[in-house]
């Protein structure tokens, strides 16, 4: 990576290499911007929390963006993998599916965006959405397959679903007692069982991007 790089020009320079925490940078939308939560109880800061509890250095940035489709963060790839980004959480597609985009869409969107982390050589965790029945099986099969397929093509690291700490819970019925009253964003609670179960991968990611 970029700053292992830098750090052995300073060593040859004569001087003293400090190690800096590893950057990540969460682009996503209200799911990651923290919709409806004072700011502790966000996904970004409650992952913070829970890395400093496994002993990561590491800071977070918090680039998710309310309403924001994959569209927007294609837009805003760019200027988010700044040059002391070493790593970034890519959680995207929930306002494509609540728009209703077509699939060949969303997924041209998030090539883009791993294609640019890419180029940044930058690591990435892809964390993926699934739409529901109601869609019909093309766009439900053409919408889930999209994210495993694109974790494979860039060789990222890959969470099958954003909600993967709320369906371990088994029971639909209870899953609401972790949801914001609009049944869509997860309350602080919702967000401390998502951090859990996303957490691991995460931390891969810092390991992965530290390198």
């Amino acid at each position: 990576m970029r700053k292992t790089l830098m750090s052995g020009l300073f060593a040859c320079c004569g001087f003293a290499a400090t190690a800096e925490p590893v950057v990540i940078a969460a682009l996503g939308d209200s799911l990651t911007q923290g919709y409806g939560l004072i700011e502790d109880d966000g996904l970004v800061p409650q992952l913070g929390r829970w890395l400093d509890a496994q002993g990561a250095d590491v800071r977070l940035i918090n680039a998710g963006v309310s309403g924001d489709t994959t569209a927007g963060g294609a837009s805003r790839v760019e200027w988010t993998l700044t040059p002391e980004v070493d790593g970034m959480i890519v959680a995207l597609g929930g306002n494509d599916l609540l728009r209703g985009i077509a699939p060949e869409v969303s997924r041209a969107n998030l090539d883009k965006i791993l294609n640019a982390a890419d180029k940044a050589e930058v690591e990435v965790l892809l964390v993926g959405m699934e739409a529901p029945g109601n869609y019909g099986p093309d766009y439900k099969q053409a919408f889930d397959s999209m994210y495993p397929e694109l974790a494979q093509k860039y060789d990222t690291l890959f969470v099958d679903s954003f909600f993967v700490g709320l369906e371990a819970e088994g029971d639909p019925g209870a899953v609401s007692q972790y949801m914001q009253s609009d049944g869509i964003h997860p309350n602080a609670q919702g967000v401390a069982l998502i951090v859990e179960n996303l957490g691991p991968a995460v931390l891969e990611l810092v390991t992965e991007a530290s390198k």
